[in-house]
């Protein structure tokens, strides 16, 4: 291991691949909300953060583990279900006064078509302005998941038809 007076030790967040600090200060210095976009093996989630110098403060989170709350029976993983994410995401977000917000995928690897992506174009379409080119954002087909099955569709547009009529407390 190196040693002496000029060597110097990253950060532990950067040594462990989770925070790439270079990217975060640039989205900090926006003075913009950030939404901030997560995927596991399982779920997609999906937060409005402020920053803050005591620490960031969350305003609004969802996850895809609470569509079965709103009707959901799908994939908790699925491109239908990152975009339902987002779209509920939107909507709590602008229940709580953020119309506008600055994505922040951290060190994940967006792919046109992909989850992370479809989860923008839910808030969007919630009404939150999120900057971005619409050439990245998945078809209509992929959000609707006709690639995944023909019912899907018809279940996506029943809960987002809840999402929009149920106010959470």
């Amino acid at each position: 291991m190196a040693h002496g007076p000029r060597y110097r030790i990253p950060f532990r967040r950067r040594l462990e691949k989770r925070t790439n600090y270079k990217k975060r200060r640039a989205l900090l210095l926006s003075y913009k909300t950030r939404m901030v976009v997560r995927r596991s093996s399982k779920y997609v989630q999906v937060q409005f953060i402020d920053y803050d110098v005591q620490g960031d403060k969350v305003v609004t989170t969802a996850y895809s583990r609470e569509l079965t709350k709103y009707g959901w029976s799908g994939s908790g993983k699925s491109i239908p279900a990152a975009y339902l994410t987002g779209y509920l995401a939107g909507k709590r977000a602008l229940d709580s006064g953020v119309t506008a917000a600055v994505l922040d995928l951290g060190l994940a690897i967006s792919h046109p078509n992909g989850r992370l992506l479809s989860a923008l174009k839910g808030a969007s379409e919630a009404g939150v302005d999120v900057p971005h080119d619409p050439k990245v954002l998945p078809s209509d087909e992929r959000v609707s998941g006709k690639h995944i099955d023909d019912k899907t569709p018809d279940l996506i547009q029943k809960v987002k038809a809840q999402i929009d009529t149920l106010k959470e407390a």
